[in-house]
């Protein structure tokens, strides 16, 4: 995968054309967003087969201005959404992905309502380490994890859409690695709504689970808990894990963290895992699944890790990000452990990793 980023093959015509994308991405992002909200690139896949539609149709059909119409279409050419014919638009390969892909839409709802314009301040971001970013949403936040259950539900519609597509995927596969071993206490450290340990607690009659997150994700959990009848089996642990003060609780066969160290700075990473420990003995394990942009089979992959980490520096909290995967792997040697299974290709873009104490 490295492969990707050890060359400059383009032609000088083609980088510059490929700096123009960079120069107007935002106009093209709002541009492609506006296009699909609008039914446009909707109405025109469904007409591309018969020869496609002319600016005049699609701005009678939609009530748009024929000037709103075609600004928005011709716009849509040069991203190479739409070809033109005769003055009859199609849709291309590239605009049916910003209509029907669920991934695509998924992360263009997460860019457009959680990311976009906390982003004008991210070279600010860079300079004092916070997320300046966050500040869009209201002053009294540190990070995006205190704010998220007060923040407008359709900006946490996004977010957890975008967290829980790439994890809910994975969740199936990792379930049998996890229970090959047995465990009959799991502490979910992160566990945000609850999905993943109400999985567990259908996947094994025996098995009870911890969530160990902030007050506030735990209340959310806790009602998801309860509505679906497993309030018994699942209970709750409200801990700030920035707070080197706070330790986990003990008694747990298995620690598991999902898309939750990439929250977190390397030193933090380090003090969560080192106080993870306390929780398991010399038999237990912690598991940490996450999606690491050096192991990503497709350089379009990795081009999205790489930049949802820029979500991290300028509103999430200001010091993480999306890892490569060796400086995990140094935080984990650091806080005592060691890997004892590491597996790659789980759902679209996970590596799981099984952890001892050393």
């Amino acid at each position: 995968m490295m492969e990707f980023f050890k060359s400059d093959t383009k032609r000088a015509v083609d980088a510059k054309y490929e700096a123009q994308k960079i120069a107007f991405a935002p106009v093209a992002f709002q541009a492609a967003r506006s296009l699909r909200d609008l039914g446009i690139l909707e109405l025109i896949g469904k007409n591309s087969r018969g020869g496609g539609l002319t600016e005049e149709e699609v701005s009678k059909t939609l009530g748009l201005s024929l000037y709103g119409a075609r600004v928005l279409m011709e716009a849509g050419l040069g991203m190479g959404l739409l070809c033109v014919n005769d003055e009859k638009y199609t849709i291309t390969k590239t605009g049916h992905f910003i209509l029907k892909d669920q991934m695509t839409i998924v992360n263009m709802n997460f860019v457009h309502d959680v990311c976009y314009l906390g982003l004008f301040n991210l070279k600010e971001s860079i300079v004092s380490g916070k997320p300046e970013g966050l500040k869009v949403f209201g002053e009294q936040w540190n990070t995006v994890y205190e704010a998220l259950s007060k923040l407008p539900s359709d900006i946490q519609k996004s977010w957890f859409e975008f967290d829980h597509f790439y994890s809910d995927i994975a969740f199936p596969e990792v379930l049998p690695l996890i229970f090959k071993h047995n465990p009959r206490m799991i502490f979910d450290v992160g566990g945000n709504t609850g999905k993943f340990s109400l999985q567990c607690v259908k996947y094994s009659p025996d098995v009870k689970v911890k969530i160990v997150d902030l007050p506030g994700q735990w209340a959310m959990a806790e009602k998801n808990i309860r509505e679906a009848g497993f309030i018994e089996r699942v209970s709750g642990y409200p801990i700030n894990l920035l707070n080197k003060e706070e330790t986990f609780p003990k008694g747990a066969d298995a620690v598991w963290m999902s898309q939750f160290l990439d929250c977190f700075s390397e030193e933090e990473i380090i003090s969560i895992l080192s106080r993870a420990k306390e929780a398991i003995g010399k038999d237990g394990a912690i598991y940490i699944l996450e999606t690491y942009w050096d192991r990503q089979d497709f350089e379009a992959a990795a081009f999205s890790l790489q930049q949802t980490s820029l979500y991290f520096t300028n509103i999430a909290n200001g010091n993480s990000q999306m890892y490569h995967s060796k400086n995990m792997i140094k935080c984990i040697h650091k806080a005592g452990l060691y890997v004892d299974e590491d597996i790659d290709g789980i759902g679209i873009s996970h590596t799981l990793f099984r952890c001892k104490i050393k």
